[in-house]
């Protein structure tokens, strides 16, 4: 699998500062993220004081960015950016694939589909470049606030057809909880579906109370497939959704041991299947694994990432923010997630390629139901 870019999340709240003041000491972390909103700076050379720090101390999970693109960052994580509503990721061969489009986006619109290659952006190639680059090249980067509702020229291709068009940029708001409630098509329990894209500013709240409305159904699916992490506090929200108080997470800060913790008052009688695949990376696996360890979830899937460690942001004069690792998660029974992930209770990989939610329906229909 390809990644595609490095999403900084954390726990900061509010938007970057005109001025370059200290942003707080709160846990954050960064995962590769399918959903390439935002670019890393060091890569495209702009946060210089911050990609220094950051190279010299040689870990592959701290991120140097501008003042600018921390302020974007801090956007995003509220659920909204500027951009043409694109999901792109590299080739094998080194070319910019579209990996997604946003369902009524400016890219959408302008009949941009996914498998379509990106060659240019305003004139500038764009393969064989770093993704981050490539994405603050869509989303204007350069032209600040200017960015939104201007108009950038995409060049593309679709087998041998080549074509170039314009599109707006505007902002767009991401929808990172979803609940479904399908009826199965066989025997399966019938459960609704909570699909969690990314924990951003106010998920957890909504998995509490999709969690909650699902008491005395069959069971519940909590769908973390390709989640690439967010805000760990919005993770641990979402697990006092289905949990009744106690420990969510421990993690080493600086050498001295730190416990993250549910609020009581969680759905713990419900049923509950997690499905997790090798895109559920850093926060969403640390809600994976606490939920495992705590007996609470029977997880569904194939092994997921495995990024484990704690990072703080550190503002530098010049205005750039350096996100450091300083420590490593673990899960309530003390496993480390860094290299490793979640192993599934049930591995799809083991057992063959039967369709994932229909397997956890399966499941829950020999747990009984909720009340």
């Amino acid at each position: 699998m390809v990644f595609v870019s490095v999403l900084a999340t954390g726990a900061a709240t509010g938007s970057w500062p005109g001025e370059p003041e200290r942003p707080p000491k709160v846990l954050t972390g960064h995962v590769a993220d399918e959903q390439a909103y935002e670019p890393r700076a060091g890569e495209g050379g702009t946060a210089d004081s911050a990609g220094e720090l950051v190279s010299r101390s040689g870990d592959r999970w701290s991120t140097a960015y501008s003042a600018r693109e921390y302020e974007s960052l801090q956007q995003m994580l509220a659920g909204r950016y500027v951009g043409v509503g694109l999901w792109i990721k590299t080739d094998r061969a080194g070319a910019m694939e579209i990996a997604q489009v946003g369902a009524d986006s400016p890219a959408d619109e302008a009949g941009i589909r996914t498998g379509d290659t990106l060659r240019a952006v305003d004139g500038t190639p764009v393969a064989g470049r770093p993704v981050t680059e490539v994405v603050a090249l869509l989303r204007g980067e350069e032209l600040g606030e200017g960015a939104r509702g201007s108009t950038v020229v995409l060049a593309l291709q679709r087998g041998e057809r080549r074509w170039a068009r314009p599109v707006r940029r505007v902002e767009l708001r991401t929808e990172p909880v979803t609940v479904r409630q399908d009826k199965p098509e066989d025997d399966g329990a019938a459960a609704p579906v909570i699909r969690v894209e990314s924990f951003t500013r106010g998920s957890g709240a909504e998995v509490r109370r999709a969690a909650a409305g699902a008491r005395g159904s069959d069971g519940v699916i909590l769908d973390l497939r390709g989640n690439s992490g967010g805000l760990v506090v919005e993770a641990v929200e979402a697990a006092s959704g289905f949990l009744d108080d106690g420990v969510v997470a421990t993690y080493d800060l600086n050498g001295n041991q730190q416990a993250l913790y549910a609020k009581p008052g969680g759905n713990t009688r419900t049923p509950l299947v997690v499905l997790v695949d090798g895109g559920t990376m850093s926060s969403a696996e640390l809600l994976a694994g606490a939920l495992q360890d705590r007996g609470r979830a029977v997880v569904v899937g194939t092994r997921t990432f495995g990024k484990g460690s704690v990072q703080l942001p550190k503002a530098l004069p010049d205005g750039s923010v350096a996100e450091l690792t300083v420590g490593e998660y673990r899960t309530p029974a003390g496993r480390s997630l860094e290299g490793v992930g979640v192993t599934p209770d049930l591995d799809l990989a083991v057992t063959g390629d039967r369709d994932a939610e229909e397997e956890a329906r399966t499941v829950l229909s020999g747990l009984g139901s909720g009340v």
